[in-house]
């Protein structure tokens, strides 16, 4: 398929109500992520193809770039371009996810963003570290990041404050030596304490969110 071919297909997906939805959540685009992820499995893997929908700036073009793309063969500052573009929360959310943490540049570009004055920015590098916490976490300074996070994220952008959150609470959970100071900064700065939690999910309120997941881990 062309580019001219898979963006009216992109059209055709196009639905007002899905869009009405979408833009509630500040992405600007009407199509049915089932109908995208359909459209990039026919499609399968064509980086040169996913490289000039990017470039349309059409946010339904990002997000099937971002699926038939290979997140390996982007340069560092390509990808640090990409994401400086990403305005929409779902591109800049599958940006993250489906090609710089699979990038070789993923902790070059987390050192760098992480300290981004484009808080956008910020909040990826922030992203990127709450997943070596995880999974990666020799090397971090963890009460490092802890000093950091109880200083700035009380008045930091929300896209950048629901990181810098995700990365505390992932400290209290994974990092046993440094669970009650995590629980501790959640409590005293009441980031996300009100969030509107659906039935059956945990808060993403730091304290509620370590105190559960430490929880499911011991039943286990």
């Amino acid at each position: 398929m062309t580019l001219a071919e898979v963006m009216a297909e992109l059209a055709a997906l196009e639905d007002p109500k899905v869009r009405a939805v979408n833009e509630r959540h500040g992405d600007d685009h009407g199509v049915n992520l089932g109908g995208l992820r359909a459209l990039a499995k026919r499609l399968k893997t064509r980086h040169e193809l996913a490289q000039r929908l990017w470039r349309t700036g059409d946010t339904a073009a990002r997000l099937l770039a971002l699926l038939i793309c290979r997140p390996k063969a982007f340069e560092r500052d390509e990808l640090d371009a990409m994401m400086r573009e990403a305005r929409a929360p779902k591109v800049h959310d599958w940006l993250v996810n489906y090609v710089v943490k699979r990038n070789p540049h993923a902790e070059e570009l987390r050192l760098a963003w992480s300290s981004d004055p484009d808080p956008v920015v910020a909040s990826a590098g922030w992203a990127l570290t709450a997943e070596r916490v995880v999974k990666r976490p020799e090397g971090l300074d963890l009460a490092g990041l802890l000093d950091v996070i109880e200083a700035r994220m009380q008045d930091a952008p929300d896209r950048l404050q629901w990181a810098m959150n995700t990365c505390l609470a992932h400290i209290g959970i994974e990092h046993a030596e440094h669970r009650a100071r995590a629980i501790d900064i959640g409590e005293r700065l009441e980031v996300l304490k009100d969030h509107p939690t659906s039935p059956g999910c945990t808060s993403p309120f730091a304290p509620i969110w370590i105190t559960e997941m430490v929880r499911r881990r011991h039943e286990k």
